[in-house]
């Protein structure tokens, strides 16, 4: 009975884990597939580059470092103080905007948030589906709004490359107000489709990145310590057939 119980609080227990692993893993309901891999140094590169010339205008990275960042995608100092440090920082320094807080307040109701744990709080697949998400909306101060984040207080940062977005309405609920079905390309942009979903990816792989650098390190350390742990899980296995060779 004792066995029974014990084994079936076990089952509950795997069962409940693995169902929460999903949720974590798989975002909500709707998001796109981000298909990052912060393994891939060339997409953390154009991700960074991406990063500087359109999001650190207004939002900081204030947890990472310009010299972390080299050290971890294989840029020189020269390179990231040339073509990514727009601000006079040191290298040395952390990524932080120099957009003043009361012009930010001003211009878009409120300070931009840092994005440095943006994808540990909200997942990839959360970022790369609110990227893609931007459509015109004239009602709006700014003349843009976002399905997935509704009535957020910026502009699409990468509309010239994915070109101008418009929302296709259904028909109105009981509240009078109309869904969006589907957002349609109405302008074309600087990028085909496939090119912006790369775009997108490589600017939300490096977000992943930032949200834990230490990251990039522990996945390769990783692959070693299961190495060891399964050689450990040898020497126990015939130092128990050893003991046990006299018992029997």
């Amino acid at each position: 009975m004792n066995k029974t119980f014990l084994a079936r609080v076990a089952a509950l227990a795997c069962g409940m884990l693995l169902s929460f692993s999903a949720l974590a893993a798989g975002g909500g309901s709707g998001l796109l597939q981000a298909g990052t891999d912060i393994s891939d140094r060339a997409s953390l590169q154009r991700g960074a580059k991406l990063y500087m010339n359109y999001c650190a205008g207004c939002h900081s990275l204030k947890y990472l470092r310009y010299s972390r960042m080299a050290e971890d995608l294989g840029l020189t100092e020269e390179e990231v103080m040339t073509h990514l440090n727009f601000t006079g920082a040191g290298f040395g320094d952390h990524i932080v905007s120099t957009m003043p807080a009361d012009k930010a307040s001003e211009w878009f109701g409120q300070v931009p948030p840092d994005l440095t744990l943006i994808t540990r709080v909200r997942g990839s697949d959360w970022v790369y589906t609110y990227l893609k998400s931007f459509y015109l909306d004239e009602t709006r101060p700014l003349g843009w709004n976002n399905t997935l984040f509704p009535n957020a207080s910026m502009p699409n940062p990468l509309w010239k490359q994915q070109g101008l977005q418009h929302a296709v309405f259904g028909e109105p609920d009981e509240s009078g107000e109309a869904p969006v079905e589907r957002l349609e390309i109405s302008t074309p942009g600087t990028q085909s489709p496939a090119e912006f979903d790369q775009t997108v990816r490589d600017l939300t792989t490096f977000l992943e990145y930032a949200g834990e650098p230490a990251a990039l390190k522990r996945q390769g350390i990783g692959v070693w310590v299961v190495l060891f742990l399964s050689f450990l899980t040898l020497l126990a296995w015939l130092l128990k057939n050893e003991y046990w060779r006299d018992v029997h």
